[in-house]
């Protein structure tokens, strides 16, 4: 058995993660390390898991297939007012970042993750502080692509008024949206 480093042994942690292969890797380098791993896959699993497990930390995946891992976050608070929620996410903006703050998540990192940091998210170390968006200067190509998020998580993810709002064909921003974000 590999011994535990850093971790609280048997200190809980909630999973939720609709991949299910990342789920299972990444709940076996937990347990590998001393956590005590639940993984679920959708929002009202994490809230029945939640309270019914009492999880000490969260780790939640920003998109959970229709379902937002952003309005996941208060609905954990609720049920463990004192959870530490870490956001991971494969479509990172600055605005979901922003988002995720703001409803309560303790930090928000970018998919591919590295285990370490998402233990030094985990447990609060200065490791992890920013480590979620990178300081580079941001290409003209993903400062729209950033602007583009932001309008639209103004408009409560409606892609009509979004697209009203910035002037654009409907369809349009559905193709721009329908890509991965643009790098950096």
């Amino acid at each position: 058995m590999v011994e535990p480093r850093g971790a609280a042994v048997g200190q809980r942690v909630l999973l939720v993660e609709d991949d299910a292969t990342f789920s299972a890797v990444l709940a076996r380098a937990l347990r590998n390390r001393g956590y005590e791993v639940e993984c679920v896959a959708s929002f009202r699993d994490a809230v029945a898991a939640a309270v019914v497990r009492q999880p000490d930390a969260a780790i939640v995946d920003l998109k959970l297939g229709q379902e937002s891992g952003l309005a996941l976050v208060p609905a954990l608070l609720r049920e463990c007012p004192g959870m530490r929620i870490v956001v991971l996410t494969g479509y990172a903006s600055i605005a979901t970042a922003v988002q995720a703050i703001k409803s309560g998540a303790a930090d928000y990192l970018t998919k591919p993750a590295e285990v370490a940091d998402i233990l030094a998210a985990l447990s609060g170390s200065a490791a992890a502080t920013g480590s979620g968006i990178a300081a580079d200067p941001l290409t003209v190509r993903r400062l729209q692509w950033e602007h583009i998020q932001r309008v639209l998580a103004e408009q409560q993810g409606n892609i009509s008024a979004t697209a009203r709002v910035l002037g654009m064909h409907r369809r349009t921003l559905q193709r721009k949206l329908g890509k991965r974000p643009v790098s950096k």
